[in-house]
């Protein structure tokens, strides 16, 4: 179905599309916000150019997708709750989301989506990448999936795996509004293959930053398959790369996408600000 109100290029054949045609500072009518959520589900990933927009006016677009919700390691940017500040110092190595991960899947109930607004960026690098979890699940056999299609697993916020909670540690300690280290042990019991709630596609749902093990196995039965899974599902055909520049604006859909921060730009400041919108059990 073509777009009447604005315009949707897709940026690779996996996933990704970059939307023009409007600006998200001014309301958006039912009529464009359909298109652009339509644009949302069919492309998993939205990267919107320049958007010079204030906090406020960051926050109304978010809500337009539901209820925004808390990051649990990170208090909130001063005045504006839901904005989480993700920076990297010029002097920091490590950066905050290095690794494929769909965001915080250590919870009951994961975000439906996270949106990010560049504040400042490094002249070159600290793209981020993306990779579509329908084709992920979709390319497996036959006989993979009859076996994954049943499983659940475990997902924990305590996981070492990367740097999955060295990074979160370090975000506390740049922004000094660290919170809830007392629950770095957090953990949900998932599906590995989750059915998305609005297209009915099966997506492939383990990522390596927060997936455990399976549920009533040990993490040494758990590793050699989910190695394969990993490695899998960052294949080059089911992914885009996104080149940041300030003002950009990016959402995906937590639920059937995973991203990766790219770590290329030692001695060069990065901020971004975060939202993540409230979801439902994964079934």
């Amino acid at each position: 179905m073509p777009y009447s109100h604005i315009t949707v290029s897709p940026v690779s054949g996996a996933i990704g599309a970059e939307v023009g045609g409007v600006d998200l500072g001014g309301p958006l009518d039912g009529a464009v916000f359909d298109e652009i959520h339509r644009a949302f589900l069919d492309h998993l990933v939205l990267f919107f150019r320049g958007q010079d927009i204030n906090p406020d006016q960051y926050l109304a677009f978010a809500e337009r997708f539901g209820p925004v919700a808390d990051y649990p390691f990170a208090e909130d940017k001063d005045g504006h709750p839901g904005i989480t500040e993700i920076v990297k110092q010029p002097g920091d190595t490590m950066n905050f989301g290095g690794l494929w991960h769909a965001d915080t899947t250590y919870q009951a109930t994961p975000p439906i989506a996270t949106l990010l607004h560049a504040q400042e960026t490094p002249p070159v690098g600290g793209d981020t990448m993306f990779a579509n979890m329908y084709r992920a699940y979709d390319t497996l056999s036959d006989g993979m999936k009859r076996m994954l299609d049943p499983l659940q697993a475990v997902y924990t916020a305590s996981l070492r795996a990367q740097g999955g909670t060295g990074a979160r540690a370090q975000l506390a300690a740049q922004t000094g509004r660290g919170k809830n280290v007392d629950k770095m042990d957090m953990e949900a019991e998932h599906p590995v293959v989750r059915t998305h709630p609005e297209t009915g596609r099966k997506a492939l749902y383990v990522n390596c930053a927060h997936t455990a093990r399976f549920a009533g196995m040990t993490p040494e039965e758990s590793a050699p398959l989910l190695r394969f899974l990993f490695d899998h599902l960052g294949r080059p055909e089911f992914t885009c790369r996104f080149a940041w520049r300030p003002g950009d604006l990016t959402i995906w859909d937590n639920r059937c996408a995973q991203h990766y921060a790219l770590n290329d730009y030692h001695g060069h400041r990065r901020l971004m600000h975060r939202i993540t919108i409230a979801g439902a059990r994964p079934e």
